[in-house]
């Protein structure tokens, strides 16, 4: 495994260890987070948006993870769809990606902090 990556052992037993990439994380919130009626798409930073241009997703894109001792702390930046309530669509994602990233790794979550970074002013679909 890389050293620049993190990895966070959940499981160690007699069977082999199990350990899950800061970046993996980082993904299952930002997927979480996109499922969320209201949301319009994950805000990021520019290197994020070049990327994305060039034709690569980056999946983890404006997801940032903290974890100590098995305790998540995530910060979501998104773009929200005009015409949804901001407290309500917040709300959503923090309850969406707390359940996605328990449910799938086993760790605990003690904070998602939501940041609305912009407002997509296209019609719905």
């Amino acid at each position: 495994m890389a050293e620049d990556r993190k990895a966070y052992m959940i499981k160690d037993d007699n069977l082999g260890e199990v350990r899950i990439a800061d970046e993996v994380v980082a993904i299952i919130a930002g997927l979480a987070a996109t499922e969320v009626e209201g949301v319009s798409s994950m805000a990021g930073n520019i290197t994020n948006e070049l990327v994305s241009k060039l034709g690569m997703k980056n999946l983890s894109k404006g997801i940032k993870v903290e974890v100590q001792e098995n305790v998540v702390k995530v910060d979501v930046a998104l773009n929200i769809r005009f015409g949804y309530g901001i407290p309500e669509v917040s709300s959503k994602v923090q309850e969406r990606v707390k359940s996605a990233v328990e449910n799938m790794t086993g760790l605990q979550v003690s904070s998602i902090n939501v940041r609305i970074a912009g407002v997509d002013m296209e019609k719905r679909k």
